[in-house]
């Protein structure tokens, strides 16, 4: 495939943090392209390097070497409103500690996107109600982070990243605090979403039950993607360099 085929495509990309006594490189030397039209899961320990990966093709990380397109845009050099433009358009996150804004209620808070992106509040927040709905929460609309389960507050940020439609959907661990069956009525929303051509869906996950709704599964491991499995049994495996030293 062309370049213009991939919503992702990400080459050495190589993260150190520095935590003054030590360095840790989290990631060393990353070789990923994701297709549009596809649903991307990345598994492995924790602390192989998987968040901070999304992080950084979302945006909200720089990475210290190598480079990461997305859409064909190059973040890293992009000027700070530029990036905060870009990812507003185009890129929805699902944090894992969820970041609901406690003051807002469900539908406020997956109005936020929609508002930044110039909607009126009362047009964002109808949208945001008839999402909240496929949700499984149509009656939750109203009520505050402090009154929802945890994994209410996990529909209501799930909704929140899909409700301006971006076309790059970064999840991290989307169905941890759901039930089997809420879980795969999420899943199922977030592949019609993916099985766009011009999106792309990207998930972090520990959970075993939801890997059938991939495309193709990256297995990291200390900072490095060691097997990329395809739906159609397509083994792919990347070389990747020796740990850095730095």
């Amino acid at each position: 495939m062309d370049s213009s085929s991939f919503a992702v495509r990400c080459r050495n990309v190589i993260k150190v943090y520095d935590t003054g006594s030590q360095k840790v490189t989290a990631l060393n030397g990353i070789n990923l392209e994701i297709a549009l039209g596809e649903l991307m899961m990345l598994v492995g320990p924790s602390g192989c390097g998987k968040t901070t990966l999304i992080s950084i093709i979302a945006g909200i990380l720089d990475q210290d070497d190598g480079y990461c397109e997305v859409f064909g845009e190059d973040l890293l050099n992009m000027s700070i409103q530029r990036k905060l433009n870009f990812r507003a358009r185009n890129i929805g996150f699902v944090f894992q500690a969820f970041n609901l804004l406690p003051a807002l209620n469900a539908a406020e808070n997956v109005s936020i996107p929609l508002i930044i992106n110039g909607m009126k509040r009362a047009e964002a927040e109808r949208k945001a109600a008839t999402l909240l709905e496929q949700v499984g929460l149509g009656a939750r609309v109203t009520a505050l982070p402090s009154e929802l389960s945890g994994g209410q507050q996990q529909r209501v940020a799930i909704a929140r990243a899909l409700v301006h439609s971006p076309r790059l959907i970064v999840c991290d661990e989307p169905t941890s605090s759901l039930d089997h069956e809420t879980g795969h009525r999420v899943m199922a929303l977030l592949k019609d979403v993916a099985l766009h051509k011009d999106r792309a869906l990207v998930i972090v996950t520990h959970d075993a039950r939801i890997f059938d709704f991939a495309d193709r599964i990256a297995k990291m491991d200390d900072g490095c993607i060691v097997e990329v499995k395809g739906a159609t049994n397509r083994n792919l495996s990347f070389h990747q360099p020796t740990r850095s030293k730095r």
